[in-house]
């Protein structure tokens, strides 16, 4: 591996130092960790590059991918800051001329400081008991009723109880919740102590147990999961229309 990584907080956001030389070979190691730092749901992501080289151009497109996954969730700006000359020509290939870049990081604190707005979160810790998928449509009906979205009451409650449930029969372990409201998105996040991804299970109509991710799938606009530090993060949006 030869690029290092320093992810420092930054009032919100977090601020992640790239060092050194980004080979093809070094592309699915910085995505994870890319994806990690998005799993924690900062206010935005500030990719510092001004010490990276990029000799391959086509390794850029681990900042393409991490700036789609921004996007779907959690919903949150990324910003390349202060990349060298020859990186910066780099970027001006079709395949990353939408890539959003600021000069500096401090130009990058600028910008977001003049699009700032504070968005709504409902968070809730939950022990993996019976009682924990109520409690989550609970959170869930009263986002949807505080944000004055009644429509979403019913897609949110389910993909919250879903979750949870899936992190009591299967997880066992202290989860947290959270509601986010975006500008076009209400996400819904479910954060456990388990790294093992969450597996959807096809099944047969009649049966009773086992289509949670299945009926998550067929309610949300689009859901996914990432790895975090200690475990993984379920995400699901809906369109707020």
């Amino acid at each position: 591996m030869s690029v290092e990584t320093q992810v420092t907080a930054d009032d919100g956001r977090l601020l992640v130092g790239l060092a050194g030389r980004l080979d093809m070979s070094d592309v699915a190691v910085v995505r994870q960790r890319l994806m990690k730092c998005l799993a924690e749901q900062p206010d935005a992501l500030l990719l510092n590059v001004a010490k990276l080289s990029v000799p391959e151009p086509l390794a850029l497109a681990v900042f393409s991918s991490v700036v789609r996954q921004a996007a779907r969730w959690p919903g949150i700006p990324v910003l390349l800051c202060a990349p060298r000359p020859e990186v910066r020509r780099a970027l001006t290939l079709p395949a990353y001329e939408r890539l959003p870049l600021a000069d500096s990081v401090d130009a990058a604190r600028t910008v977001l400081a003049d699009d700032r707005r504070v968005l709504p979160a409902i968070t809730d810790e939950l022990l993996p008991v019976n009682g924990a998928a109520r409690q989550a449509r609970n959170v869930a009906t009263d986002a949807c009723l505080r944000w004055e979205l009644p429509h979403l009451i019913a897609p949110a409650s389910l993909i919250a109880s879903e979750f949870v449930s899936n992190v009591v029969d299967h997880a066992h372990t202290m989860m947290v919740l959270r509601m986010t409201l975006r500008r076009r998105y209400v996400h819904i996040a479910v954060r456990d102590g388990a790294a093992e991804p969450p597996e959807v299970r096809p099944t047969e109509p009649s049966a009773t147990s086992g289509r949670g991710l299945l009926l998550v799938k067929a309610s949300a606009h689009s859901w996914g999961w990432l790895p975090c530090e200690g475990g993984k993060v379920v995400w699901a949006s809906l369109i707020k229309r």
